[in-house]
């Protein structure tokens, strides 16, 4: 007979089966997507140039009477179709995904790393976690979500090396961007165009985001240390992985040089990502020259760097189908011209609450929004002439509905199937979106919580 004990595993295991792959997964909220567009009716909001951008001209909604109806037969051809709008994030991810792969045959990235961590001990796993997550933040906060996709290998070899989970490694690296880009005070996508367009002082009112992401930051490494570490995560086959044990590790003259080259080579995309503008493909093309540099310091010939780049794309294929498969998505709501609708609809929510509790209701409506509209630049272009308006109104400030705004939107970029460089990240720290939403929606419910209360206290301290 079982024992109590055997029967549980299996129930559990009955159960896990159960849950679906995130392509399944992806495809069933197409379907409702779908569903949604013979709900919703079209409509649009008159869009003028403005400065340099296409803003939307408050009060100007209108219906879309004669818009067609979408087929059945769109919905598939909406999944090819998302691929090639998501083929920024596609390639960045195979890419980088062949990197790192080189990165791992030379050994050079996992030495170093096997290096520091021996010097700070192993039993310090909870201040590693913690700063690790820390630096992360600092990189979301001073440079942006997808400039960083690439660095979520390394966070994974960190956390081998300490005995966890590449979920560990995976959380606090895109856990830590995501944070750190949500709620940065100095976050050009968000709060820049945002307050350009409420005629405020640009970065103005940092103290409140500052006090925010900090908070954030210290509430999900007490929460990985806690929590995300103890969770039964079943490593992928081809996860990367410490192959020593820590006082093995040392640095070879060859290490250093290959680290020199991936170092400068991040400075460089730094730089270019500053001063020139660059973006995901820009910073795919350094990727790919840094994986051709290190190959050479390493003596591979042309051939070897081709194929190590090819096997390491090989393994992150599945992430970046998944990707696609969630951009078509948007597709299905452009086609059916029902975004605007949905905005206008939500944004009709936050009037008539008065005080605080205003605020707490934009962010929830920018969180709604940030499904259907997942660029954070955008959504400000779409939302702000919208919802300032509506912030004077109902006796907000400006700079408050700003900041309710990047909790909305940023916050949910951590969970959205919408959000490209999300999906990437988790690509390349092979988790999946459905082990992802597992691990993160817990930590979700406490960072709102957290940042509700700072929306609150802003209100009634003035900011």
């Amino acid at each position: 007979m079982q024992t109590t004990e055997q029967a549980l595993t299996q129930r559990k295991k009955k159960w896990y089966r159960t849950v679906p792959d995130p392509m399944v997964l992806i495809f069933l909220i197409l379907l409702a997507t779908y569903a949604l567009t013979f709900v919703v009716p079209a409509g649009e909001y008159e869009r003028v140039e403005q400065d340099g951008r296409t803003r939307v001209v408050p009060e100007s909604f209108t219906y879309l009477p004669d818009v067609d109806a979408i087929s059945p037969f769109d919905i598939f051809v909406a999944v090819p179709r998302g691929l090639n709008e998501a083929s920024l994030y596609l390639f960045i991810v195979f890419i980088a995904g062949g990197l790192f792969h080189i990165l791992q045959r030379t050994g050079a990235l996992e030495n170093a790393i096997g290096v520091a961590v021996n010097r700070v001990g192993v039993e310090r796993r909870n201040i590693i976690i913690t700063a690790g997550t820390f630096i992360y933040g600092f990189f979301g906060v001073a440079v942006g979500f997808e400039n960083n996709i690439a660095l979520v290998p390394i966070a994974v070899l960190i956390a081998s090396a300490i005995g966890c989970s590449s979920l560990v490694g995976t959380t606090m690296a895109v856990g830590g961007i995501g944070i750190g880009f949500a709620l940065s005070p100095i976050n050009p996508y968000t709060v820049g165009v945002a307050q350009g367009i409420a005629e405020l002082p640009t970065f103005s009112g940092a103290w409140l985001r500052a006090l925010l992401v900090v908070s954030s930051l210290a509430l999900l490494s007490f929460y990985i240390c806690k929590w995300v570490v103890k969770m039964d995560f079943e490593e992928p086959d081809n996860a990367k992985a410490m192959t020593k044990s820590l006082d093995e590790y040392q640095l070879t003259k060859q290490n250093k040089m290959t680290l020199a080259v991936f170092i400068l080579g991040l400075a460089a995309m730094l730089v270019g990502v500053f001063t020139q503008g660059w973006y995901i493909n820009e910073i795919a093309g350094m990727f790919l020259l840094i994986a051709i540099v290190i190959g050479i310091v390493n003596g591979l010939s042309a051939n070897e760097i081709v194929r190590q780049m090819m096997e390491g794309a090989s393994k992150v294929t599945a992430g970046a189908l998944v990707i696609g498969l969630a951009a078509s998505i948007q597709v299905i709501l452009n086609q059916a011209q029902i975004i605007d609708t949905i905005v206008h609809g939500l944004s009709g929510l936050i009037q008539g609450i008065p005080g605080a509790m205003s605020a707490i209701m934009a962010s929830v409506v920018q969180g709604a929004i940030n499904l259907f509209v997942p660029s954070g630049s955008g959504q400000a272009l779409v939302t702000m002439p919208i919802l300032i308006p509506v912030a004077d109104l109902v006796g907000m400030s400006r700079q408050l509905m700003i900041t309710a705004f990047q909790v909305g939107d940023g916050l949910t970029n951590l969970i959205v199937p919408t959000s490209g460089g999300t999906l990437a990240m988790l690509a390349l720290g092979r988790v999946s979106y459905v082990k992802w939403l597992k691990a993160i929606l817990p930590f979700m419910a406490l960072v709102y919580i957290l940042a509700w209360v700072g929306l609150v206290i802003g209100h009634y301290v003035g900011y």
